[in-house]
């Protein structure tokens, strides 16, 4: 089964994938993501068809179970596994700054392709990291989901980021990133094109941010120069993840760009990485409970402030690791 089903008390669409719970835990001695084990040859990045998509581009006819008040819709979409690098326990900051520039490359490449299709109205780039984000596949990989229609939680942000333009003529997201640089004691680290802060919002004890610090909308909007500024900061900011605690750091790394063959939102939309990893010690995981779940009413356990500075100690000892490497 694979259709779209309509929330009428959020007005959103869930995709329902019962085959994907067929996907298989890999035996431990092959690797359909490495060269030569699967069906992929040499590569230092690649895209790769997911085996087991929740949207397809010829998708099946939906279940008949839809009347005038329950709504489906076909399963219409594309999902996509980008790979990182063709060693199978390879962690984002062992490969270089070039290597991960290849993988943004990438990601823009893809983005543009998918925004090609007009069906496609968000392109969604996204990384779940670890066993404990339900990950089954340890080979070093993100995804990318097209899909046919905006989900709720960026028509939310395009809602916020448009009302705050009508009333103050500015971006919201460049002015966050404003108010937390006169701030300071929030910022992470930065570099000349994006700035890395635990927002003053933080729904995560280290919920880091990736800010673009110019107004841009998606990676196809950057030049040259700013895909590698993006990378060096992705590389750096994984590694202070892992060495907060010393220790393979689980996250959801989800990236925010413009909705495609939809409303412009050029004016008041801006492109940037939201972190959600789920630990608040290196032994006690943050769940999300009934309040963040069933009221979306978040509460987090740590002052933002205290855990940036946290941060930036483990970014400090990320760098005299990777001198030194």
């Amino acid at each position: 089964m694979a259709e779209l089903r309509w929330h009428p008390l959020i007005r959103d669409w869930v995709m329902i994938a019962s085959h994907r719970q067929y996907r298989p835990q890999m035996p431990a001695d092959w690797c359909p993501f490495c060269p030569g084990d699967g069906n992929i040859g040499p590569y230092e990045v690649a895209k790769y068809d997911n085996d087991f998509p929740a949207l397809m581009e010829d998708p099946p006819s939906p279940d008949p179970v839809s009347n005038d008040f329950f709504r489906v819709a076909e399963s219409y979409g594309k999902c996509e596994v980008i790979l990182y690098s063709p060693e199978h326990t390879a962690v984002l900051p062992e490969l270089s700054d070039a290597h991960v520039k290849k993988l943004v490359d990438l990601w823009a490449q893809r983005f543009e392709t998918l925004s090609a299709n007009s069906r496609i109205k968000y392109v969604f780039i996204f990384e779940n990291r670890g066993e404990l984000v339900g990950v089954t596949m340890p080979h070093p990989h993100g995804q990318i989901y097209g899909y046919p229609f905006i989900p709720k939680k960026i028509q939310l942000e395009l809602e916020a980021c448009r009302e705050h333009f009508d009333l103050h003529g500015e971006c919201l997201i460049c002015r966050l990133l404003e108010e937390e640089r006169r701030f300071k004691e929030r910022v992470i680290f930065e570099n000349d094109d994006f700035t890395v802060v635990l927002p003053f919002f933080s729904e995560y004890p280290y919920g880091v941010y990736v800010l673009s610090r110019s107004h841009k909308q998606n990676l196809a909007q950057m030049n040259d120069g700013e895909r590698a500024s993006l990378a060096w900061v992705i590389r750096r900011t994984v590694g202070m993840l892992d060495a907060l605690f010393d220790m393979e750091f689980p996250y959801m790394m989800c990236m925010h760009q413009n909705p495609v063959n939809s409303e412009d939102c050029s004016d008041y939309y801006h492109f940037h990485i939201e972190f959600f990893p789920p630990m608040r010690s290196r032994e006690k995981q943050k769940f999300n409970a009934s309040s963040e779940t069933g009221a979306w009413a978040h509460c987090n356990p740590t002052a933002p402030e205290e855990k940036a500075a946290e941060l930036r100690a483990a970014y400090r000892k990320f760098l005299a690791r990777d001198r030194n490497a």
